[in-house]
Formats: C-alpha cells, structure tokens, sequence
C-alpha cells in the first residue's frame, strides 16, 4: 500500500473516531443530573435586583451609578408547583464547555418557581461565590440548605462574576471586579462585604416577617467565604459564618470572629490558622481529603468530559455532599445554640491549628 494510502487511511479513521466521541459527548451530555434537596421542606426559589443607591458602583467600567446586584433566593415553600429551571434566559451563559459538560435543561433543580413561603420565620444565610463565579453555580449547596427551614439569599457580586443579569442583560467582569493584586484585594473585599451586608437587609424588607434579620449567617467560597468572615464580623446582626475553601484576610483575621466559625476545605492557609487562634471557642475547621475548589459548586455535580474535568479544580467528587452534611449541623449551633456534633464522615478530619 503507497504512503498515499496508509495517510489517507489514518485520516479518515481519525474523522471517525473524533465523529464517535462526538455523538457520544452529545449523549451523554443530555443525560439527566438530579440537584434537588433532601430535607423536609420543600424549596421555592425565586429572584430579584436590588439597588444600593447610596453606593456607587466602583468596579462599574462607567462610573457615576448606584451598584445593582442580582439576588437569588431559596426559600421553605408551603407547596410545590412548577419546576424552576436551572439557568433561564441569559443564565444560560453560564454553561462554558458546550457538549463538554450537562446540558443545563436536563438538570432538574428539585425547587420551585416563586411558590408561596411555608409558615414561620426562617434565618437568613447569605450565600456568596467564589471569585468568577455567580450565585446559580451554587443551587445544590443553597437548596440543600433551604430544604432544612433556612432563607437563602445568593448574592452575584456585579462586575467580578464572570456573568451576572441585570435588567434581563448579561453583564460580564471587569478589571476592577477581578482585582485579586495590591490594594485592590482589600478595596473588592469592603465592596463585596458591604454587597452581602446590603442583600441582608433588603431581604428583610422583601420578605418582611418570613425572615428573621437578627438570625443571619454568612456562607461563602473561596473568596466570598473571607469575605463571609469579615461581614460577620462586622454584622452586629450576624450570629455566625462559614468559609468554604477560602483564605481569610482583613481584620477579622487579628480579631478572631467571637461568634460561631466553620472553616471548611483544603489545608488552612495561614491566615486561617491565625483566624482560629483569635477566635472564640465555638470555632472549627476540618480538611476534607482531595478537595479542590470547584468541589464546593454545581460543577461537582454535572457530568463533564475527562478533558473539561481534568482541566478544572475538582478532586473529592464527595465533598460536595460533605459540605452539606457540614453546613446543616453547623447552621443549628449558630442559630439556636445546639452543641456542635461534626458529622463522622471518612476523609474528613479536623485541620491542624494553632494552639489556642
């Protein structure tokens, strides 16, 4: 057979082995990914904007208007109704890899579109993203913790997620919302701070009496969970905080944080051994074996391709699921007081401190 032919041969089955992995990406993102809750209530989930008009926005590319955030919330509900889709309108962005990860219309949430609050006032937990990163990548975790009687509000912090919706409009990053360098981390961290300080309150007026604003815990990941820390600290409502994954920083890591702390993720970094030194009593922080930071998302929990996954920071396809077993037997310490009793799960143990 002629070098012509051999080429010509390799070629085509290179076509045909690239045509087979196609169809099956194409499969196999269309299979479907369940994130709904397991707790007793279920989860309404809804969304608003609201407008900080006595801040204007610093990390706008045009100055001059009041910072607009696109607000999440998921919610005990009294009944179910209509699914609520996982990423409508121009959420839909948000999906990066194409045939390469779950198609989002076969991920099916467990909650529901904007149905009536179940009775009762609920705590808040204010949920914020890491650094990139929008509230809806955070719908397993934020349902999770719902379904249990909790109001989650997820916060998109405008111009440093790398989507945010505002007015129906996809609104992207810009330089001054991903300065992570200098001066700037310390400028992004007080305007993210002062983002879910804001969101807490406007919650309780949006919800009135189904909230209860001197219940409210701060949550996030990476660095939205250092930021959780110092909006704790200086929430006077605020009644504990929990970081995913996240290396503290501002005052809060010389002051400590006196009121419930769970620190949850890979080894602590050293501000975060310095936080605990300074904290009170009711501080904790565990290591969860192999995990990486997208592990605290959704995208732990779509189907991805060997290639995508491997390309993003994820490792303990478990800590998912550990993170919230974690935050339900945490968020009833901060809130009512209850002994802390870690849930015993292999992989995870309790990280290494400073003595304190």
């Amino acid at each position: 057979m002629s070098l012509k032919r051999v080429g010509s041969a390799a070629a085509a089955a290179v076509v045909l082995l690239l045509g087979v992995y196609a169809g099956f990406l194409g499969h196999r993102s269309r299979h479907p990914v369940s994130l709904a809750p397991s707790g007793p209530y279920p989860v309404g989930r809804a969304a608003q904007e609201i407008a900080d008009r006595s801040r204007t926005d610093e990390l706008a590319p045009l100055g001059g208007n009041p910072r607009v955030l696109s607000v999440w919330l998921w919610y005990p509900a009294a009944s179910r109704g209509s699914t609520a889709a996982y990423a409508p309108g121009p959420w839909a962005g948000l999906r990066r890899f194409g045939w390469g990860q779950t198609t989002f219309s076969r991920v099916t949430t467990g909650t529901y579109a904007d149905v009536p609050f179940a009775d009762g006032t609920f705590p808040l937990v204010v949920l914020l993203p890491g650094l990139g990163l929008s509230a809806p990548q955070y719908q397993a975790l934020a349902a999770s913790i719902a379904s249990r009687g909790y109001v989650v509000a997820g916060v998109t912090p405008t111009y440093s997620a790398g989507l945010s919706v505002i007015g129906g409009n996809a609104v992207r990053s810009s330089a001054a919302g991903e300065m992570l360098s200098g001066p700037g981390a310390a400028r992004l961290a007080a305007v993210w701070a002062a983002d879910a300080q804001f969101a807490a309150r406007q919650v309780g007026v949006l919800l009135g009496t189904h909230v209860n604003l001197r219940q409210v815990v701060y949550a996030g990941h990476e660095f939205g969970g250092a930021v959780a820390l110092e909006a704790c600290r200086a929430d006077a409502a605020c009644v504990g905080a929990a970081d995913l994954d996240g290396a503290p920083s501002g005052k809060v890591v010389s002051a400590g944080l006196q009121r419930p702390l769970l620190m949850l993720g890979s080894p602590l970094s050293p501000t975060g051994q310095s936080l605990l030194a300074a904290s009170g009593r009711s501080a904790w922080a565990y290591t969860i074996a192999g995990a990486r930071s997208y592990d605290f998302t959704d995208y732990a929990a779509y189907w991805l391709a060997a290639p995508v996954r491997a390309a993003l920071p994820l490792g303990n396809p478990r800590a998912l699921a550990i993170a919230g077993d974690y935050l339900a037997a945490f968020l009833p310490v901060a809130v009512q007081g209850a002994t802390w009793r870690p849930p015993s799960i292999s992989g995870v143990r309790e990280a290494d401190m400073l003595s304190r």
